[in-house]
């Protein structure tokens, strides 16, 4: 936590400004009670690993007009749109930015896509609040989004018991060695690998295989960031690599979808 990168200290600072004026307008215990109200969720980490355990691409297509380092991703956005082009597409789950200040992401665009779509669905957010855990349900989340670089080994633990007790799966997020370490204390399913150095913002495919030395095998791993290529995917699967998060190579072209196919046809 002593060397969390800036971009994510000024996302953490915003946050809890966010989460203070969201527990004014609804109380966490009002957002609570809604949660487990209902517990009606699509298996997200299932449907990733029947496809995996067939040694089919598991793809989680990634719904995001923008990003801090890249700037706008996709003009003309329409999410409910992008997420059924996905789904035409051959997607096993959507990925849904709700940050507003630094992705231009929305709430509303996560229940419109769970309106839209029959794909189970995860909330991309930096989660730092156990009210968000329950507002992501509320919101139609069948997973959330747990960045290891923003918390502490204390606030994984207990956010991942709080998401399973409203039957939500937990992708934690890993970008190096240290995180790793602290998350594999968790024993989880799934584990999101992020090629990106938060840091510098550089990215290698290297740190998903260095990486995958360290997990068990019965460990379903999803590597993020830097899969723009068939080639990348096949570099992946040579290392046993089914699952993968991709949002900008499919963002930045007009039909979401297609790229998708085009990125995955040779890896089927």
């Amino acid at each position: 936590m002593m060397n969390t990168p800036d971009i994510l200290k000024k996302i953490i600072a915003r946050k809890k400004v966010e989460i203070a004026e969201c527990k004014n307008n609804i109380s966490e215990k009002q957002m609570l009670d809604t949660a487990y109200k209902n517990r009606n969720t699509r298996d997200f980490y299932q449907m990733l690993k029947d496809k995996v355990d067939a040694k089919q691409n598991a793809i989680i297509a990634e719904i995001k007009k923008a990003s801090p380092s890249k700037g706008v991703l996709c003009e003309n956005f329409n999410p409910i749109e992008i997420a059924k082009n996905y789904e035409e597409a051959g997607a096993a789950c959507l990925s849904v930015l709700t940050d507003k200040d630094f992705f231009q992401g929305d709430n509303k665009y996560l229940v419109d896509v769970r309106k839209a779509v029959s794909l189970p669905i995860l909330r991309k957010e930096f989660i730092i609040d156990p009210y968000q855990i329950y507002e992501s349900r509320t919101l139609g989340a069948d997973c959330i989004l747990l960045i290891a670089a923003c918390l502490s080994d204390e606030q994984m633990e207990d956010f991942t018991m709080r998401a399973i007790a409203i039957n939500m799966d937990v992708l934690v997020e890993i970008h190096n060695m240290e995180e790793l370490e602290r998350t594999l204390q968790l024993r989880l399913p799934m584990i999101g690998i992020n090629n990106r150095n938060l840091h510098t913002f550089d990215v290698s495919l290297e740190t998903t295989i260095e990486l995958i030395k360290k997990i068990k095998k019965d460990t379903l791993i999803i590597t993020e960031s830097g899969i723009l290529t068939s080639d990348d995917v096949a570099f992946m699967h040579d290392h046993n690599i089914y699952s993968f998060l991709v949002g900008e190579a499919f963002m930045r072209q007009n039909s979401p979808g297609k790229a998708l196919q085009d990125i995955f046809k040779k890896n089927k």
